[in-house]
């Protein structure tokens, strides 16, 4: 049987599928660390995590978490899940490419006492990314 932190965090994969920003806030504490490793940089509190969600979705307006594993490890929880999605809007700046995306991700949540996560990381590789966006050449035509 799963614990309440892995089944809050489902609840959360979820939420973000059905983009109901709303019900994934629920399950954060107001003073939310959350890092994305890939491009250095860390979100604090809410309103940082729902724009940081909302510029995912504008730019992957399909985008989809699929296949999820949850491990269970007390007041920490580790997810390791596939992203998939078209890049239909703008994404770091640059213009959407039409071009579709599947890469894993890992994202690593610490939860309260109360059951709400408190700090977050996540990880992806990011030159898969910007290879399949076509923003970068693969490592074999590139060298």
């Amino acid at each position: 049987m799963a614990s309440k932190n892995v089944e809050t965090f489902r609840k959360a994969h979820d939420c973000f599928n059905r983009r109901d920003f709303d019900g994934i806030l629920k399950t954060l504490a107001d003073n939310l660390t959350y890092s994305e490793h890939p491009r250095s940089r860390t979100l604090n509190g809410k309103n940082q995590f729902r724009d940081f969600l909302q510029g995912w979705t504008n730019a992957f307006s399909d985008g989809k978490i699929i296949n999820p594993q949850y491990l269970d490890a007390g007041d920490t929880v580790i997810a390791q899940f596939t992203f998939e999605g078209t890049n239909d809007g703008s994404f770091m700046g640059m213009p959407a490419t039409g071009k579709r995306v599947s890469m894993p991700v890992c994202e690593i949540v610490r939860y309260d006492s109360q059951g709400r996560a408190v700090s977050a990381g996540a990880y992806y590789d990011a030159m898969t990314l910007c290879t399949q966006l076509g923003i970068m050449k693969p490592l074999a035509t590139a060298a």
